[in-house]
């Protein structure tokens, strides 16, 4: 069931990504005014999640999944019954926010249900929900939008979404919070400077994949040659490779997250300089297209692993803040892309990505012998963290 939310919520992401055209058609107005709408639900989730559990911490998880799923059904609601674009932008921040609470109190969750040794597939699970639908929920939803209309087709999610929460309700145990500090000391622990320095590494990482995801379709066709319905094609197997790596990452991340944490950010860099030096083949581009989504989307279940396990205590509030500093990475890869094509094409925005990808190499390798403090409040030991040195 958790698994169903965050792939739920994925896909009403997938799916203004993939009607942009269609929306501001419909609705007259320049396609970067309804672009905001995806800058609105990331700004939500950057912001809004880590805030919203930072004020549930002391909450059990189960009500807090169930009132976060019952927002995101709601305010989707709201275009399917011909919300206009400025309403529905405010709608899609507090979306982002309930989807940002959802995804940490859902980690809480699973991996509060399993033995400590399977904590990184716990993680695994409820975040590959997110890149499972980055392979269907796009090319699904632009589907959908030219068949029925783009405000069906919010009509759709929202239909998914109470299904998922229905099924929330018999499926979720009850799971106390069970935070050994108060909401301070939810602060002081996540926050720590071990803590962001790991999230540090993630933002760097996730900075250099967006630098060149952001981008594909123009590299596809004016680096790679590949054109017409084989762009679809890739795309939807860079999806697929996503998937793959991200229920993948888990086990890694059970085994060792730093060194998954540091593998995931040498290959996502390899994969990258195969792009700027053989990306003029197509079959070179491709290997590398898949090897980006696999190894970008695989090291984010180390990444969770790491700043919950540093945080120690904190571990409550630590779940939100990957995906806030996911969306932080994403947003700075962008712009440094876009940037660096207005200077030099698309080659530029791959080099930028290189580099933001390598420095992310030496962070993680910096980052390596970081390990959590305990609460004063607690002389329980923890199990320390695979560190997969041997």
């Amino acid at each position: 069931m958790l698994f169903t939310g965050t792939f739920v919520m994925g896909c009403a992401e997938m799916l203004v990504a993939g009607m942009l055209d269609l929306m501001a058609a419909d609705l007259a107005v320049p396609l970067s005014a309804v672009g905001a709408l995806v800058s609105a639900n990331a700004l939500g989730i950057a912001i809004g999640g880590p805030l919203l559990t930072f004020l549930t911490a002391r909450l059990g998880r189960r009500p807090v999944l169930l009132a976060a799923l019952a927002v995101f059904t709601g305010l989707n609601l709201l275009p399917a019954l011909g919300a206009g674009l400025e309403t529905f932008i405010a709608a899609r921040l507090v979306i982002g926010a309930a989807e940002g609470l959802f995804i940490a109190a859902a980690i809480t969750t699973a991996t509060s249900i399993v033995p400590r040794e399977l904590t990184g597939r716990a993680m695994a699970v409820v975040i590959s929900g997110f890149a499972v639908s980055g392979a269907v929920g796009m090319p699904l939803g632009r589907m959908l939008g030219d068949a029925v209309g783009w405000r069906v087709s919010f009509g759709a999610v929202v239909l998914a979404a109470a299904v998922a929460l229905l099924l929330a309700l018999f499926v979720v145990p009850p799971v106390p919070a069970e935070s050994e500090v108060g909401m301070m000391g939810q602060l002081r622990f996540a926050f720590a400077p071990r803590v962001l320095a790991v999230l540090g590494v993630g933002v760097l990482l996730f900075a250099g994949s967006s630098a060149a995801q952001t981008y594909l379709v123009p590299f596809m066709e004016g680096v790679a040659g590949i054109s017409g319905p084989w762009i679809g094609v890739c795309l939807m197997g860079f999806g697929i490779a996503a998937a793959v790596g991200s229920f993948g990452g888990g086990r890694f991340a059970d085994a060792g997250a730093p060194r998954a944490l540091i593998l995931g950010a040498i290959f996502v860099a390899a994969s990258l300089i195969a792009m700027v030096f053989w990306g003029a083949n197509p079959v070179v581009a491709v290997i590398a297209l898949l090897g980006l989504g696999m190894c970008g989307a695989g090291v984010t279940s180390p990444w969770q692993h790491r700043v919950e396990h540093l945080a120690g205590p904190g571990a409550i509030l630590a779940a939100a803040l990957p995906a806030s500093a996911g969306n932080l990475g994403d947003a700075i890869g962008a712009f440094s892309g876009g940037q660096a094509i207005d200077i030099g094409g698309i080659p530029a925005a791959l080099v930028t990505a290189v580099i933001l990808a390598t420095v992310s190499i030496a962070a993680a390798i910096a980052s390596r012998s970081l390990r959590p403090a305990v609460s004063s409040q607690t002389a329980v030991s923890r199990q320390p963290e695979p560190a997969m040195d041997h």
